[in-house]
């Protein structure tokens, strides 16, 4: 006999109203809604939710008529027409060409708004059948277009809260993510601004080959390497460094605990471009640090802080700890003083020393909570274009390579794109980028106390 599944207490039911079954067990007016949308809610006495599909069919039909079309067109090849200039009926006009950035944005959104229809279809159908279903007795009518927006406001509450926040990540960030991966098949650079074609994998080729000028395998090797060093110390130097202070001012027998807090709290209210701004100018050759140094009898010269590859990278780390620790300080504040008492106090009575209460109370219990926030802070490290090019704009460089030793994923993207109009290649290090820290992410958060044991800590 087959073992049953045990079913937990919020276990929901798999609709009956799915697509598969209205395909199969659904009535001729509710397989009409196929072409028709609309017809099988019409049929059962809901008109207005008819109405409502049947609108949106009739807009999409419109919209593709008029635009979609011509816009599905033109995707494979992105266009071709280039500009020109003529006389036409004794006047000299500038005839405009293509451009293939307008085309492949307008051809990407047709493609998702097809996909998005498609969705709605299947939607269509499912409602359809729900009415069959409900309705199709003597004495049984189909919920009601208002009994609808009772059902969203109470027992479907969440989806309809959800429903905004995820309109927003679909159209802001999933729709643009998509329309940068499909730059990055293109022979969009300097050279083809205007007009430009598909080329397939060969940006990739460029990347990871070692046959470029501008990029190669080993560069990309190079600065993805920085890259995860850097995250690594900038995120667990902040949270140690940061950790430590914290329990230092939290101790019994610090004196004076808000005033500690307040001047880190200034800190962190001074804007960070400022900061960062103001302390690459204090450590160029003349600046202020490396004048007083001299001037003390220090050191003979000026130190190589931003020329320096050793220096520089080791400067940025440093100054990043200067900026981040305030704001671990005051995460790790607020974990500190929600520690239950008791384990302390059951610890001083076996007689666990202090590293032992730290290792086995303090620690787990900060891993468990900040485990998510630490994987927040070391993505946001991978992605940190303010410190690193407002302090060295990714020097010290090196001639005929488009990145410095000092720069980042996203400054070697930002200056590939904005610096050199290399957007394709720049679309493959933003892909590239993204894959890193969704596999890190992932890995790190799978395999964390946060995500195996959400009820409690060990």
């Amino acid at each position: 006999m087959k073992r049953r599944r045990k079913l937990g207490a919020d276990y929901v039911a798999p609709s009956p109203y799915t697509l598969k079954n209205a395909l199969e067990k659904g009535d001729l007016f509710t397989k009409l809604s196929i072409v028709v949308f609309g017809l099988g809610n019409f049929v059962h006495k809901q008109y207005l939710k008819g109405l409502i599909f049947l609108a949106s069919e009739v807009l999409f039909i419109i919209f593709m008529a008029t635009a979609g079309v011509k816009n599905l067109s033109l995707l494979p090849s992105l266009g071709g027409r280039e500009a020109s200039s003529g006389w036409v009926d004794g006047k000299y006009v500038h005839i405009a060409g293509d451009n293939s950035v307008i085309i492949l944005l307008y051809g990407v959104c047709t493609v998702v708004l097809c996909i998005a229809f498609v969705l709605w279809w299947s939607l269509v159908i499912r409602s359809a059948y729900k009415a069959q279903v409900l309705g199709g007795g003597k004495d049984r009518r189909a919920p009601s277009f208002m009994d609808d927006i009772h059902t969203l406001l109470d027992a479907k509450a969440n989806q309809l809260l959800l429903f905004l926040p995820l309109a927003g990540i679909l159209i802001f960030t999933v729709l643009p993510l998509i329309f940068m991966i499909s730059m990055a098949f293109t022979s969009y650079d300097h050279n083809h601004l205007v007009i430009f074609k598909w080329v397939g994998l060969e940006n990739f080729k460029a990347v990871f080959s070692n046959s470029g000028s501008i990029v190669s395998g080993r560069l990309f090797l190079s600065v993805l390497l920085w890259t995860l060093v850097w995250a690594f110390f900038a995120t667990f130097l902040n949270f140690f460094c940061g950790l430590f202070l914290a329990m230092v001012i939290n101790r019994k027998t610090t004196y004076g605990k808000n005033v500690w807090r307040a001047i880190f709290s200034m800190s962190i209210a001074v804007p960070q471009f400022v900061s960062l701004l103001v302390m690459h100018q204090m450590l160029q050759p003349s600046g202020a640090i490396n004048r007083l140094l001299m001037n003390w009898g220090w050191i003979d010269q000026a130190l190589p802080f931003f020329t320096n590859a050793t220096w520089a990278r080791v400067t940025v780390i440093i100054i990043n700890l200067w900026v981040g620790i305030p704001y671990t300080i005051m995460q790790v504040t607020g974990i500190l003083q929600n520690i239950p008492a008791e384990l302390y106090e059951a610890a001083k009575i076996d007689g666990a020393n202090w590293w032992q209460t730290f290792t086995k109370i303090t620690m787990p219990y900060i891993f468990f909570v900040l485990t998510p926030y630490l994987i927040t802070t070391f993505t946001g490290n991978v992605n940190n274009f303010n410190v690193i090019y407002l302090l060295t704009r990714g020097d010290p460089g090196v001639v005929g390579e488009s990145a410095g030793k000092t720069d980042l994923l996203i400054t070697w993207l930002y200056k590939l794109t904005v610096d050199r109009s290399d957007y394709n290649l720049g679309a493959v290090i933003g892909i590239m980028t993204f894959i890193v820290l969704a596999v890190v992410s992932l890995i790190t958060y799978r395999n964390s106390g946060s995500y195996k044991n959400e009820e409690g800590f060990r």
